[in-house]
């Protein structure tokens, strides 16, 4: 049971994480693939924003060019590490064995034991100290509506056929260690809201976003968040987002100046004052749209 757990949180979190930015006030274009160049590189490299979750991942021919003139593919995670899943499962659980028991009241313990049990057909029990995010990280397979695909695995499928590497921009350790930096309480009560309204707000949210992504409206995506009643989102946006793409920077420099590179993040990255686009800019880089 824990297996299964694992691989429907490993295949949500970066859904999760992926549709979190920050304001910017200047717009920038409706565009998912972004074009990096000057400041010293030989080859450009190219920037796509993913959606994790969707039901059709098929490429354009735009981004399957790009993928044709870059010799490596670097995603937020190195999806064919074999030791992901291994290392997911120590990311999961809670410090100092703290229980959800322990974050709400007995009243709401039961609302939320109800609901993972209609919703997953089994006891909340079973989860243990899990997470409260990645509880809720669970459920967003069930408010798709469809087959669930993935760019990454789009991405990863040419790839693999080009004979080209994969690697990440971050560990899953590292991935994994911002929900230990947000208080546990605030995840615990972000379940409970999709508890309360059974997932109403969570399938109206997930429903406009992704009319956003296929607008390529990545502007839309970052204001929209901003009115998120997610605490994770908000309150936590510089953990989950602002953080990990000043990280990311450095790391997109190294990459492309020893070859041309693919990255592939989620969309929510690419836009706002500490988007991944306008971090680049400020570093000295062109960063232009691919329409």
């Amino acid at each position: 049971m824990k297996l299964q757990i694992m691989k429907k949180v490993l295949f949500c979190i970066a859904f999760c994480l992926s549709v979190l930015s920050t304001l910017n006030a200047q717009n920038l274009e409706k565009s998912l693939l972004w074009e990096i160049s000057g400041n010293g590189l030989t080859k450009s490299s190219f920037l796509f924003g993913t959606i994790h979750m969707t039901c059709d991942a098929s490429i354009d021919e735009d981004v399957k060019k790009a993928l044709d003139d870059t010799s490596l593919l670097v995603l937020e995670l190195d999806m064919d590490d074999p030791s992901m899943q291994a290392e997911m499962m120590k990311g999961l659980y809670m410090n100092n064995e703290k229980t959800l028991k322990d974050m709400v009241s007995e009243d709401d313990y039961v609302i939320i034991s109800e609901f993972v049990k209609a919703q997953m057909g089994m006891p909340l029990e079973m989860l243990g100290n899990v997470k409260p995010f990645f509880i809720s990280a669970m459920f967003y397979t069930k408010i798709l509506g469809c087959p669930v695909q993935s760019y990454e695995d789009a991405l990863m499928k040419i790839a693999h056929e080009q004979n080209e590497d994969v690697l990440g921009l971050e560990t899953i350790e590292e991935q994994l260690s911002v929900f230990d930096d947000i208080p546990y309480e605030d995840q615990a009560e972000d379940l409970l809201r999709s508890a309360k309204d059974n997932l109403v707000y969570d399938k109206e949210s997930f429903t406009k976003m992704l009319a956003l992504y296929d607008s390529e409206d990545i502007e839309g995506i970052d204001k929209m968040m901003l009115e998120d009643k997610n605490l994770t989102t908000t309150k936590h946006r510089d953990k989950m987002l602002d953080n990990r793409n000043k990280n990311w920077v450095s790391k997109i420099e190294n990459f492309s100046k020893e070859q041309a590179t693919f990255y592939g993040v989620g969309a929510g990255h690419l836009a706002g004052k500490n988007g991944v686009i306008k971090l680049l800019r400020k570093a000295g880089y062109t960063v232009k749209a691919v329409n």
